[in-house]
């Protein structure tokens, strides 16, 4: 356990140090700092961390979850970065943020460990709840009050549908730890019925159609780095230990679950693109554009090699990290440097005053779109093959899935062409003037960048994702 050790270690740490800078005129940026350090040197034991089992296998660490973790404190790295830009706007919650922020990050790894239902319901319970602060974190602002209350409320619903759910797992089967479960399922009425909430409970988790009513408004309302966070890093962890629970838990009964999931993920899909359509909002554009997003992530589940699917589904949470934290650092650039908020509108002629910025953003969007030579083409062809790679027993639903997703490709297109039609060919006889986007958001803009051009040329990347979902 010595990626969380050392995660523990990192928070107490930047707990002693807001303490210690109390008065200091810097304290948001030394906190930064520091923070972002440490989330640098965590890189280290994610990256050494053997495949063991603790605590009689309620804790199980493997070579893909420990990808996983890394891919995530990267991202929450990126995070860290691009929150300069607020906490300089709002001159206080730097310490709470930072400490919040490693906390949920504390509960992703338990999660990602988890060997039984009771631990992953503790490390998602210690992900969502320092989640709802940082949504509410900006209290002069109603509609971030708004947004908290609507997700906590949506998560303590989810939390008890699953939780109901595990507890007819356990009716079934005598026990929450994984690999007896696995042992001694059976499709009973009360197992499926005990699976069917589960996946419920975490579909509020991930956004999945039906259950992403509360994405919008909390994605509008919450501060721009902490909507970056739910729609990215959040995200990328329950989606593995759901592809991970779903394979190795419910393996005997992937003919009830899979058609269940083919059904979620056209859905999920379509729903997100068609909505995103209709925004003008950014943030609840980007809000949409994260449910199609999860329907991708997802469809690498659905195929029946375990292996390839969660490599798949890493690869593409990585290059999403990137991707989407870009189109986020643009975000929280126009909104906390230059005071232009979120509206689609403020981006009209932007290409006129800030040609950098646009530029960089069109490169996200068209990642976020899958169009080449970019690294969200790779990932998506990756998650259409594992979605068909071996489905003998199925050779029809799983191509139409993949289908679906490919039709629904061209509408994401579109919708993203919305914003680079705005920054690029809507007049606009005042646009944002010209304006500097501070250390920080460069730092983050070129991070993503670089990830955005690379993740797809470096075949290497893959290869390291691949073998660890193979141990």
């Amino acid at each position: 356990m010595i990626p969380e050790a050392t995660l523990v270690l990192a928070l107490i740490i930047v707990f002693c140090a807001d303490f210690a800078l109390h008065k200091s005129e810097r304290k948001n940026f030394t906190l930064g700092v520091l923070t972002g350090a440490l989330l640098l040197c965590q890189l280290v034991p994610c990256f050494i961390a053997e495949p063991v089992e603790a605590f009689g296998g309620i804790y199980v660490a493997t070579p893909i979850a420990n990808v996983m973790k890394v891919i995530l404190t990267a991202g929450t790295f990126i995070v860290v970065v691009m929150s300069q830009a607020w906490l300089e706007t709002t001159k206080r919650y730097a310490g709470e943020y930072y400490m919040l922020l490693l906390s949920t990050l504390l509960g992703m790894y338990m999660m990602l460990s988890s060997g039984s239902f009771l631990m992953f319901f503790l490390g998602l319970e210690m992900a969502s709840v320092p989640l709802a602060c940082m949504v509410a974190l900006d209290k002069k602002k109603k509609e971030s009050a708004e947004a908290a209350a609507k997700y906590i409320l949506i998560a303590t619903f989810s939390s008890g549908v699953m939780l109901f759910g595990i507890s007819f797992i356990y009716a079934a089967t005598g026990s929450l730890y994984f690999d007896n479960v696995a042992e001694v399922i059976t499709a009973k009425p009360l197992s499926i019925i005990g699976m069917v909430f589960f996946f419920s409970g975490l579909g509020f988790k991930i956004s999945l159609v039906p259950f992403h009513f509360w994405t919008a408004d909390t994605y509008q309302g919450a501060p721009t780095p902490v909507t970056g966070y739910l729609s990215v890093v959040s995200k990328g962890a329950a989606t593995l230990t759901l592809a991970i629970i779903l394979t190795k838990v419910f393996g005997s009964m992937i003919h009830y679950w899979q058609p269940m999931l083919w059904i979620v993920i056209m859905l999920t899909i379509t729903v997100g693109n068609l909505m995103a359509i209709r925004q003008t909002e950014l943030k609840r554009f980007m809000a949409f554009s994260s449910i199609s997003q999860a329907g991708y992530i997802m469809l690498a589940v659905i195929g029946a090699d375990p292996a390839t699917s969660q490599t798949a589904l890493t690869f593409y949470v990585l290059v999403y990290v990137v991707a989407n934290m870009s189109v986020f650092s643009v975000i929280s650039a126009v909104e906390h440097k230059a005071g232009a908020g979120t509206q689609m509108s403020a981006y009209n002629g932007l290409y006129q005053t800030n040609p950098k910025l646009a530029f960089i953003m069109t490169i996200a969007l068209f990642s976020l779109a899958g169009i080449p030579p970019f690294a969200g083409m790779f990932s998506k062809f990756f998650v259409f093959m594992a979605g068909v790679q071996g489905q003998d027993a199925h050779p029809f639903w799983p191509y139409f899935v993949v289908f679906v997703a490919l039709v629904n490709t061209v509408v994401s297109l579109y919708y993203y062409l919305l914003i680079v039609k705005a920054m690029y060919i809507k007049p606009e006889d005042h646009p944002l003037p010209a304006f500097a986007h501070g250390k920080a958001i460069n730092a983050s803009l070129t991070i993503c960048t670089v990830g955005i051009v690379l993740f797809g040329i470096c075949s290497c990347i893959y290869q390291w994702i691949a073998n660890a979902a193979g141990m």
